[in-house]
């Protein structure tokens, strides 16, 4: 009986099954790879374009569009994420709420119920605030990053120059590979302090003053209401100093945290108190009665609101007129000249003034760039700009 030959380098048995899947594998991988590559060559071929990948990734390339609905869903993520905390907080505000108005209703029901309770509430209100200001920070992380996709990455679809900011990706790449708290605990517990809890503290201590004054009967003398503050070997003078104490320091970190304003989270003030009480409530129209004019109160503010800030523009260049020409035809902004003399080179030279919106830099800084890359350019914000391009004189 012969024989049959065989090819000593022929796979047998599992070998020939494992490579028979691998083949399997890396055939379709590199199908899926020539389908994609013909689809993208299909497209472009179509469309007349070609589109530059945005992130590969084995073989796999991701479109433009691709990218945009997947930055979409990461936004709605994050916004997500920042409810869940937001509701956290107001959930730490409400038991604060609950256990001070539980220890009001207990401590005045009885002329017998001492007034020490509310120190034990006063140390729970606490605690609360620093577990209210450490979530805080985590909801200033998850804010920061749809905060920094509002003004960077959306806003800028909106309105020239069409691009995101130039390290958008950057700071939010950075975010997530290194989360780092984006305000320090002394503006949370600031913050927290000024929107809730120092008025929480503020009705506590009124609280004790009112429960050592009214009960048992109204203290008839100064010694009879500090008699009352004794607690335990404690005179009740020294009891008084220490809730002044405690309010002052209270008071003391709401005021240096005050000046704190990197949380992005928040809605701050973008015009000082005088002038929005001075539009919000006027002391006269413009007749001089005394009856308030709603076109100078509710819809000028209203207007004010919407509108986008706005600065005042200096660029010392070495081609002012071409560089002016430009922003007259591209960013369809005026520009005035002013003369100058440069006292570091001892130059004449021409100043560009130029009046425009804050979401407009960018695209001017990219103008003067390709104008002059020596260029200097100083941004100067504006109250308010009124004229053409901006709002009318008789509606300013």
């Amino acid at each position: 009986m012969e024989s049959e030959e065989m090819d000593p380098t022929a796979p047998t048995g599992a070998g020939a099954q494992a490579g028979a899947v691998a083949g399997a594998s890396a055939g379709a991988a590199a199908g899926a790879a020539a389908g994609a590559k013909a689809g993208a060559a299909a497209e472009a071929a179509a469309t007349g374009t070609t589109y530059e990948p945005v992130w590969t990734f084995r073989g796999y390339k991701m479109r433009p569009s691709e990218f945009n609905t997947a930055m979409v869903h990461y936004y709605r993520a994050e916004i997500q994420r920042s409810n869940v905390w937001r509701s956290r907080l107001d959930t730490t505000t409400n038991w604060a709420v609950v256990t001070v108005a539980a220890s009001i209703t207990f401590v005045f029901a009885a002329p017998e119920n001492h007034w020490g309770v509310f120190l034990l509430v006063m140390l729970l209100v606490m605690l609360f605030l620093f577990i209210e200001a450490r979530r805080y920070r985590y909801y200033e992380l998850w804010s920061l990053r749809a905060r920094l996709m509002e003004t960077d990455f959306f806003a800028a679809m909106l309105v020239p120059p069409f691009a995101p900011h130039a390290d958008w990706d950057e700071t939010l790449a950075e975010s997530l590979l290194q989360p780092q708290f984006p305000i320090s605990r002394l503006e949370a517990v600031g913050r927290r302090l000024r929107n809730n809890y120092l008025a929480i503290f503020a009705i506590l201590i009124l609280g004790i003053l009112l429960k050592l004054y009214l009960h048992p009967f109204e203290a008839r003398s100064a010694e009879m209401f500090i008699e009352r503050a004794h607690l335990g070997p404690l005179h009740g003078g020294m009891v008084l100093i220490g809730l002044a104490a405690f309010l002052i320091v209270l008071l003391f970190i709401t005021l240096v945290s005050q000046g704190l304003h990197d949380a992005s989270g928040e809605v701050l003030p973008k015009y000082d108190i005088e002038d929005f009480l001075g539009d919000l409530w006027p002391l006269s129209g413009e007749n001089g009665d005394k009856t308030p004019n709603p076109e100078s109160a509710w819809s000028r503010l209203s207007r004010r609101s919407r509108r986008r800030s706005q600065v005042l523009a200096m660029v010392v260049a070495a081609n002012p007129q071409r560089l002016a020409e430009r922003i007259i035809a591209e960013l369809h902004r005026g520009a005035t000249a002013l003369h100058g003399r440069g006292m570091y080179l001892k130059q004449e030279r021409d100043v560009l003034l130029v009046a425009l919106t804050v979401t407009e830099i960018e695209q001017l800084k990219a103008i003067v760039r390709e104008e002059d890359p020596h260029a200097f350019i100083t941004i100067i914000p504006a109250k308010e700009v009124v004229g053409q391009g901006f709002v009318p004189l008789e509606n300013g």
